[in-house]
């Protein structure tokens, strides 16, 4: 039998992860896209925080953000849950500290990444749009931002293939995602090299299809633009 059985309980897991990967880039992406605003804006502050922000997390690595997270936020919570009327212990769900820590490290590679993107749309257009009578928040929805993606895409595709093969850490925390069951099935048959060959394939499946869908957006967002200006 394929993988003795096991093939079901690893695409069980691939799901798992897949939607980790997924719920995490939405997390990162509006982080970026506040962090990368907040480094543009003229607020010393703003500046300031983006600036600790995007240090701090490119300087602490992820595993140890992990068990920050994960097991520092269980003690934070049950500490202030009593304060609140609630006696009950609280467990933090592993998959919500998965997507809120990966949400966090990847927003801090994104903010530097849209905020190069934001500096590549020429100045004039946004100048043009405010003159025209659009609100900043106009200019920003219907002029920065689709020219800002096209910009983005090359930054965004390599963070999220960092991003997809970074949700194995989350295993450490219990989650029962694609690692964690390689791992079940590696100790339950005694074939380590079978099953985390399979799991290395599954991830090899996810990140090619990646390359291919980032591969299309970038030649659709090129349409009407001239090659010499990419």
């Amino acid at each position: 039998m394929l993988l003795h059985g096991f093939l079901p309980s690893l695409f069980e897991g691939a799901t798992v992860t897949l939607g980790l990967a997924l719920s995490s880039l939405a997390v990162a992406t509006v982080l970026g896209l506040a962090g990368a605003l907040a480094k543009l804006s003229r607020s010393r502050v703003a500046r300031a925080i983006a600036g600790i922000y995007t240090t701090m997390i490119r300087g602490v690595p992820d595993l140890v953000l992990m068990l920050l997270v994960f097991y520092g936020g269980q003690v934070a919570v049950n500490t202030v849950a009593p304060m609140l009327g609630h006696d009950d212990y609280i467990d933090i769900d592993p998959f919500i500290a998965g997507v809120l820590t990966i949400g966090f490290i990847f927003g801090a590679y994104l903010t530097e990444a849209f905020r190069g993107a934001f500096l590549a749309v020429a100045s004039g257009q946004r100048e043009a749009g405010l003159a025209f009578g659009m609100s900043p928040l106009q200019v920003l929805w219907r002029i920065t931002l689709p020219q800002m993606l096209r910009h983005a895409l090359p930054g965004l595709s390599n963070n999220w293939l960092v991003l997809i093969k970074a949700t194995a850490i989350v295993s450490v925390i219990g989650l029962s995602d694609l690692m964690t069951r390689g791992q079940q099935a590696a100790g339950n048959t005694r074939e380590p090299f079978s099953f985390y060959l399979a799991v290395a394939l599954i991830y090899l499946i996810f990140t090619t299809l990646s390359e291919l869908g980032f591969s299309w957006a970038r030649k659709h967002l090129a349409i009407g633009v001239k090659e010499g200006r990419l």
